[in-house]
């Protein structure tokens, strides 16, 4: 049986709910084929999140890692297509602010992917589900964890282990709270993310 990490976030910033907490925590335990998914929450921290993860690979020795964030105000679930070695941004919910800093100081400009985004993509929209390539993670904190753990992987001889980062919009719930983002029902975040991890 192979086993899938999929990881999710707490809330965050000025959102009181975060999707991928609750996606995580629906997927966590299931079967999906011949997949074992097992579900962790990370911190909104530049300190712990990506150490965390890290540590979580060295544990579990997952054969495929996704992680998941939420990007309020897109429209579709979004495979992330590199991450870059650099933080910036809002506060995270340590208080910390970093402009302009490398993740790893002596580590790459940049990592791709490792997910078949494209093909999760396709299986998403054969679904009838709103997907589409991201070519930025951003520079926060989820740029941070597809960065650290992409790093890791590649420096530590695992690049054939299949691993990337998935954004997701706001869930009705969370719009809920904040009307003016677009949003998707939580049912249909988790039926994304499992074809997505089909996909692989």
């Amino acid at each position: 049986m192979r086993k899938c990490l999929i990881t999710g976030f707490e809330p965050f910033l000025d959102h009181p709910i975060n999707p991928t907490e609750e996606i995580v925590k629906a997927l966590n335990g299931q079967q999906l084929g011949e997949v074992q998914v097992i579900g962790k929450i990370l911190p909104v921290s530049f300190k712990e999140a990506g150490q965390r993860i890290v540590t979580y690979i060295k544990e579990l020795q997952p054969d495929i890692v996704v992680c998941l964030g939420l990007s309020a105000g897109r429209t579709s679930i979004s495979p992330e297509r590199v991450a870059i070695n650099c933080m910036d941004g809002a506060r995270d919910n340590d208080g910390t602010k970093w402009e302009d800093e490398k993740i790893a100081p002596t580590g790459l400009a940049a990592y791709f992917s490792t997910l078949p985004i494209r093909t999760m993509v396709n299986q998403l929209h054969e679904a009838r589900l709103p997907g589409k390539i991201s070519n930025t993670a951003g520079t926060y904190v989820c740029n941070h964890v597809m960065y650290s753990v992409l790093h890791h992987l590649s420096t530590q001889g695992l690049e054939h282990i299949p691993a990337g980062f998935i954004h997701v919009p706001a869930s009705h719930e969370l719009s809920f709270h904040q009307p003016k983002y677009p949003s998707i029902s939580t049912v249909d975040l988790i039926k994304g993310i499992q074809i997505c991890i089909e996909a692989i």
